[in-house]
């Protein structure tokens, strides 16, 4: 049962989508799933995180001051691959091109595109490889993002286009380069040796953050047993794999690339990662209370890519491969790249591929509609058969 404070609204001088969410809540009962959470956080009109107009992509946090004392640029919560070297985009091009010829196909997707970054680095490299792209789709629900991407990608217009959803039937290649972190996730809570959902409650108090952590029981389980009985904290991911499904949908013909950070589901459910995956990040700083600051910074899941592939295979497609990025990345050539790049750019593209860095902690996931073909960028290093 809810408590009288899980009912009272936030102060009148709450920020907007503090007060959204506290809506949410209130016309819920006083009581909404993390996953709804997140969403409103993340993605409320004109009010989210990646909604609300500010920029979050960039090499440079916030506040930072050059040589001179004056602050460069605007500032950014974090950074992409693509933003830290051109060499990232150039290197899944091969991929992509690979893709392209061997699904006959000539249009390429992307899914939240960022700064437009990944997409001009993928068109310029198809331009010089000789693949013809008919088309260029971002799917991204950012009209701020837009503008930007659309400056980004301006020698490029004739062929680039935007929407908000996806048609009824589509083809092509489609890349998705850190979009299931931030799709909304469900949080599982056992305690006392009982599952419960792990929601969210209005306190009423704007000390910290109006919103408190309540939990309810539950029928709903993690995938697969978790070994013990000590409390454990843990998320389902129904939103990412119904993204998954909704593309086996409409795909007709084509493959999909899929990066992220994540774990296959043994590694994801192992009982010692008791305390969950959710993170958030600001100023290129972390912290893991997403209920302080709600939609002034990221939040976050790491990607159940054994969750992933089942749902893809249930919904009609082929897995090419899962790796990591370093391996991924090393089959697409991204040695010989290096080769002729600048030193700035080596060492950029080190940190792609470094274990300690990005190289270990990412994943690549390829899928395929129709007969599977050998993908390079899985030549060497699959590991498919963790998954």
């Amino acid at each position: 049962m809810m408590t009288p404070a899980s009912l009272t609204n936030p102060p009148l001088s709450a920020p907007p989508v503090v007060a959204r969410i506290a809506q949410a809540i209130f016309d819920s009962g006083g009581w909404i799933g993390f996953d709804t959470f997140m969403a409103l956080a993340l993605y409320a009109p004109g009010l989210g995180y990646y909604t609300r107009g500010n920029s979050v992509f960039g090499t440079m946090p916030q506040g930072v001051k050059g040589a001179d004392g004056v602050v460069v640029g605007a500032g950014s919560d974090f950074v992409t691959a693509p933003e830290m070297t051109p060499l990232f985009g150039q290197t899944l091009a091969r991929q992509v091109a690979q893709a392209l010829q061997s699904t006959g196909t000539d249009e390429v997707w992307e899914f939240g595109a960022g700064t437009g970054a990944l997409a001009l680095q993928l068109l310029d490299a198809l331009d010089v490889l000789g693949v013809g792209v008919r088309r260029y789709t971002i799917v991204d629900l950012s009209a701020t993002l837009r503008e930007r991407q659309q400056a980004t990608l301006k020698f490029h217009a004739a062929r680039v286009q935007w929407v908000d959803e996806l048609p009824p039937t589509m083809s092509g290649v489609v890349v998705g380069n850190e979009v299931l972190d931030a799709m909304p996730v469900q949080l599982l809570a056992r305690v006392g040796g009982v599952w419960h959902e792990r929601g969210v409650v209005c306190s009423g108090s704007a000390a910290v953050s109006p919103f408190e952590w309540q939990d309810r029981p539950t029928g709903q389980r993690p995938p697969v047993e978790v070994e013990g009985l000590h409390d454990y904290l843990t998320e389902i991911h129904p939103q990412g794999e119904a993204f998954v499904r909704t593309l086996a949908d409409r795909l007709q013909r084509g493959a999909v690339f899929l990066l992220d950070y994540g774990f296959p589901e043994a590694e994801y459910y192992h009982p010692q990662r008791h305390m969950g995956t959710v993170m958030c990040h600001r100023a290129h700083r972390a912290d893991s209370d997403p209920l302080v600051d709600a939609g002034d910074k990221d939040i976050t899941a790491h990607v159940n890519f054994t969750g992933v592939a089942l749902a893809a295979q249930d919904a009609g497609f082929e897995v090419l491969g899962y790796t990591n990025q370093a391996h991924f990345l090393l089959n697409c050539g991204l040695s010989d790249a290096m080769q002729t790049a600048s030193l700035v750019q080596r060492v950029a593209a080190q940190k792609l591929i470094f274990e300690h860095e990005m190289g270990e902690f990412f994943k690549v996931i390829g899928l395929t509609k129709g007969a599977p073909w050998d993908a390079m960028g899985f030549s060497h290093g699959d590991k498919t058969h963790r998954l």
